[in-house]
């Protein structure tokens, strides 16, 4: 729930896979162990998403300051995007997301835990979706707080949650825990990835608890096969 005001800088080779070992928390909640999940490859999925019939009214922005190129795209049982990955960072402050590491910090998430709580950037993979607008209102699709996506990048596949919203006409940015398990660099401020990323929203979907990532990986896993076998 943030607007940047500058592009951040393309992924490094590093994977800093290290960082995937995050501790729980209270919240229950797990990093990612590895960037491949699931039994559907990124070579499949992305196989089904060359084409866009848009359903956005408009384009998106990748960053405030570059041009509006980004549709929003429509499959059977899902949406597609195709942008950068910005950093979000908001939710719970922990020793990695919190105001000193991250400049548009903020304290809170669009969707929450199931104990009320915000989301944890740093150990839940989550992607955030624009606010509804005139371009695209989310929910119109069936994108729901907690509905799954499946996020590509560099053949990997990882599977997320909508876990918050963003500015009304910019596009492409996910969790600090997503970006570290597919091997972008997940640093709030100088980190992620300028171009490559494929985010696939799953239609009428919704993992419970939503802060259980194995929830959403056996989820996802099952609508990505179903996915291959619709489109």
């Amino acid at each position: 729930m943030r607007t940047r005001t500058l592009t951040l800088s393309a992924a490094g080779a590093a994977a800093l896979l290290a960082l995937a070992a995050l501790p729980a928390g209270a919240s229950g909640a797990s990093a990612p162990r590895s960037a491949q999940e699931g039994s559907v490859s990124a070579a499949a999925l992305l196989a089904k998403v060359t084409s866009c019939s848009q359903i956005s009214n408009g384009k998106y922005r990748t960053d405030e300051e570059t041009s509006a190129t980004i549709p929003v795209c429509g499959k059977n049982g899902a949406v597609f995007w195709k942008a950068d990955m910005d950093i979000d960072c908001d939710g719970q402050v922990t020793a990695k997301c919190n105001s000193g590491t991250d400049p548009w910090f903020q304290d809170d998430t669009a969707f929450h835990q199931s104990d009320g709580r915000a989301l944890r950037a740093d150990a839940l993979p989550y992607v955030v979706v624009p606010s509804s607008s005139s371009i695209w209102k989310y929910t119109s699709s069936g994108i729901k707080g907690g509905g799954v996506v499946a996020v590509v990048y560099n053949g990997k596949v990882e599977y997320a949650v909508v876990g918050d919203t963003g500015p009304t006409q910019i596009i492409g940015e996910a969790s600090y825990a997503t970006a570290n398990a597919l091997g972008i660099d997940p640093d709030p401020e100088t980190g992620g990835a300028d171009t490559g990323v494929t985010y696939i929203l799953f239609k009428n979907s919704q993992v419970s608890p939503i802060e259980s990532h194995s929830a959403a990986v056996s989820l996802g896993d099952s609508l990505a096969r179903q996915f291959l076998a619709n489109n």
